[in-house]
C-alpha cells in the first residue's frame, strides 16, 4: 500500500522544517510497523513569498525517496494546491492536510485505520478551535447549517481541509469534479463511498 501525503504549503516557513520532522516520524513508525506499507510528502507550494520553497528544496534534497516538490509560479489559492496533489499523487490512500501542524500528524494512524475498516472517505471534524476566536467558531458553525439547509450538497458540521480518501474515491474526483472554482471538502463529502468522521481539535490530539 501506497500512502500520498498531500501537503498545502503558503509562506509557513517558520513551522515547516517542524511539520516534516513529525510527519516523517509517524509515517516511518507506520511504515515499520505494517507490512507492505510505503509512503510519499507530495507537499504544493502555492507561490510562497517567504523562504518556504528553499525549505522545501531541501527537503528534497535531504529525502529524495519520500519527499517530491510541486511548486506554483504564484499563488493560486489552497483549492488549487490541494487539486494539484490530488492530480499528482499515485497513492492508494491520500491524505490532505496543512503545513501549520493544526492539523495534527500523530493522527494519520487513526485515519489509516478507518481505512483498513473499509471506509473510502475520511473527514476530520474540528471540535475546538481556541486559535480561531469565537466570531470564527461561530461564523464556521453558521456556514455549514446554511449550506446544508440551502443545498442539495451535506457538510459535515466542522468539516476542515484535514481528509483522507481511498484510490476509488480519488479517481471520481479527478474525473468527474474538475470546475474552474472548486470547493474539494464539500465534494468529497458529496460523491457516495462508505465514509468516517474522526473529531479531532486543531492542532492536538483526536477528540
Amino acid at each position: 500500500m501506497l500512502l500520498s501525503l498531500i501537503v498545502s504549503v503558503f509562506n509557513e516557513e517558520g513551522g515547516l522544517t517542524q511539520f516534516y520532522e513529525k510527519a516523517s516520524e509517524v509515517l516511518r513508525e507506520l511504515s515499520e510497523s505494517r507490512e507492505a506499507l510505503c509512503y510519499e510528502m507530495l507537499f504544493v507550494d502555492d507561490g510562497s513569498t517567504d523562504r518556504s520553497g528553499d525549505l522545501l528544496s531541501e527537503l528534497r534534497k535531504k529525502d529524495p525517496e519520500h519527499v517530491t516538490v510541486l511548486s506554483f509560479s504564484r499563488n493560486f489559492g489552497h483549492e488549487a494546491a490541494m487539486t494539484a496533489g490530488l492530480d499528482y499523487a499515485s497513492g492508494d490512500v491520500l491524505i490532505f492536510m496543512d503545513a501549520d501542524l493544526q492539523h495534527p500528524p500523530d493522527l494519520i494512524p487513526n485515519i489509516l485505520d478507518k481505512i483498513e475498516e473499509g471506509y473510502e472517505i475520511v473527514n476530520m471534524a474540528r471540535t475546538k478551535n481556541e486559535s480561531a476566536g469565537l466570531i470564527k467558531n461561530v461564523t464556521s458553525r453558521a456556514f455549514y447549517g446554511l449550506v446544508n439547509i440551502l443545498s442539495d450538497m451535506h457538510m459535515e458540521p466542522s468539516a476542515s481541509d484535514f481528509f483522507a480518501m481511498d484510490k476509488k474515491a480519488a479517481s471520481v474526483l479527478r474525473r468527474n469534479y474538475r470546475e474552474k472554482v472548486r470547493f474539494l471538502r464539500g465534494y468529497v463529502q458529496n460523491i457516495g463511498f462508505r465514509k468516517a468522521v474522526i473529531p479531532y481539535e486543531a492542532g492536538g490530539r483526536v477528540a
